[in-house]
């Protein structure tokens, strides 16, 4: 029997006579090869806080703005699996996972220049001030793509510091946090650039006559972003060391699995979903709690600076200046709920360990209920009071906003590690590389993406507009999910004892 990664270092490990024995990885290394999320999540803090406002300053309804973020979960749905997939058996000379990392970053880097210049390349295609449809189609089919590129650059990252940490369930879940840890540095440094509105000042000539003021601090953030995606993936893929996959030790037991399933030249979707039969009651209760998760997170990342600039400032986009002060606003919550996000990434290994991890995602999940409701109440009592619209709202109102927007920080935490380790830890026995299981743990976050995209915009609707509807929905799924996760998903002692045995 192997000797797991994390007993490699002392004596004389065990090994399969000619198989090469690799040096347990060093923390700092895994922090490294982790900062890629940095850059990724910057570029995913200026989309998620800019960019559903933008949509509607371009001319597209509110009602069907949630329309142009299903393709993030459609690319999701297809491209992470196949990433994976691809990236398991990858033989390059650069390793498995760097090769994917690279190209989804440079994609990054095309797409965000196709949506910052979006107005601009509207402009000359013809377009008037008041109707912009070539705009819309450039800014559509670079939102599509940075999506597509997003999610070839994440699976692979998640992936690399699994193989990394193979089958030490500590180092799993330390290296998780280090990949949620950054990605709440990337959240802080995107919200803040987006709460910022001089940018246009320090990026002179973004400002042009088919790009005004409000577009032109948007181009000048995604070209912020693009610098910061380089620096980040070059320290990333440089810590890595992949060896190529025909000399790694890891490769002989792949290269049994696949020669041992009977399915291994099927194509790629049947292979996926083949696995399905192999997958344990625990892994679809943590499937579960997923999917009933992200039908609980999607609509307020959709709409958290649009909830911010209509119903706590009540302002509307390109009337007045309410809303784009209340969406920076927003931005700026959105910023502090990435710091208490960092902060709990660095609590999370000993909340874990304590709790158990199952327990810790249940009770966090419930928190993130009850800021959905207590989000309902604020819009409530913005209705019933009568400020006009070129009025600031109450500070009382606002800063009540910002702290649920900042306690969001645990449970999104929290979201953004434990089921990737929980999933990591439990799938090994079932002879799948780590990029194809966390292809499978992403259609449990896709598929209600999906839901949510096609149903929010029209169900908000269908209640007069605005986002209390989803939010409605979204508490409800949270507290579902926390209450399975609590009384379903076994506590971590079971997975210490495996680990030892």
């Amino acid at each position: 029997m192997a000797v797991p990664g994390g007993h490699r270092q002392r004596g004389r490990p065990r090994a399969v006579i000619g198989e090469p024995v690799l040096p347990r990885v060093p923390l700092r290394r895994l922090l490294r090869v982790a900062s890629v999320a940095c850059g990724i999540q910057f570029g995913w803090a200026l989309q998620l806080s800019l960019l559903t406002p933008y949509v509607q300053e371009l001319g597209i309804p509110h009602a069907w703005s949630s329309v142009i973020w299903l393709c993030g979960p459609l690319s999701g749905l297809l491209v992470q699996p196949l990433v994976g997939h691809l990236s398991d058996r990858c033989n390059s000379r650069f390793g498995r996972r760097r090769p994917f990392i690279v190209a989804g970053a440079s994609s990054i880097v095309v797409a965000v220049l196709i949506i910052g210049f979006s107005a601009d390349i509207g402009g000359l295609l013809g377009d008037s001030a008041d109707q912009r449809p070539r705009a819309v189609a450039t800014f559509v089919v670079g939102f599509w793509l940075l999506d597509v590129a997003n999610n070839v650059t994440q699976g692979p990252c998640r992936a690399l510091l699994a193989d990394l940490t193979e089958k030490d369930h500590r180092r799993t879940r330390v290296a998780n946090a280090y990949f949620s840890l950054f990605m709440a540095v990337g959240n802080v440094l995107g919200f803040a650039t987006g709460s910022y509105s001089g940018w246009f000042r320090i990026f002179w000539f973004t400002n042009t006559s088919s790009c005004n003021v409000d577009c032109a601090n948007l181009k000048s953030a995604f070209l912020l972003d693009i610098i910061f995606i380089a620096i980040t993936t070059y320290i990333s893929i440089t810590a890595a060391q992949e060896l190529p996959l025909s000399s790694s030790s890891r490769s002989t037991h792949i290269s049994e699995e696949m020669a041992e399933s009977t399915h291994a030249q099927e194509a790629f979707l049947w292979e996926l979903f083949g696995t399905f039969r192999y997958l344990s009651g625990s892994i679809w209760i943590i499937l579960f709690v997923t999917a009933l998760t992200w039908i609980g997170w999607f609509p307020f990342l959709l709409f958290d600076t649009d909830w911010m600039g209509r119903e706590i400032y009540g302002g509307k986009p390109n009337e007045g200046q309410n809303y784009n002060t209340g969406v920076r606003m927003g931005a700026f919550g959105l910023m502090l709920n990435s710091v208490v996000l960092g902060i709990t990434s660095v609590l999370m290994e000993k909340l874990c360990r304590k709790w158990g991890a199952g327990f810790v995602w249940g009770l966090s999940n419930i928190l993130m209920s009850l800021c959905f409701l207590l989000m309902l109440i604020l819009s409530a009592v913005v209705r019933h009071m009568d400020f006009l619209g070129h009025d600031l709202p109450p500070s009382g109102v606002v800063i009540a906003a910002l702290i649920v927007f900042s306690i969001l920080g645990i449970p999104l935490a929290i979201t953004y590690s434990v089921p990737y380790a929980l999933i990591s830890t439990r799938i090994e026995s079932l002879g799948l590389g780590q990029g194809l299981s966390m292809g499978v743990l992403n259609l449990a976050i896709v598929i209600p993406q999906v839901i949510v995209s096609l149903g929010s915009g029209p169900w908000d609707q269908l209640f007069g507009g605005g986002n209390s509807p989803s939010l409605a929905v979204a508490a409800v799924a949270a507290f579902a999910s926390g209450l399975v996760a609590i009384l379903a998903i076994p506590r971590s002692s079971a997975d210490k004892s495996r680990v030892h045995t």
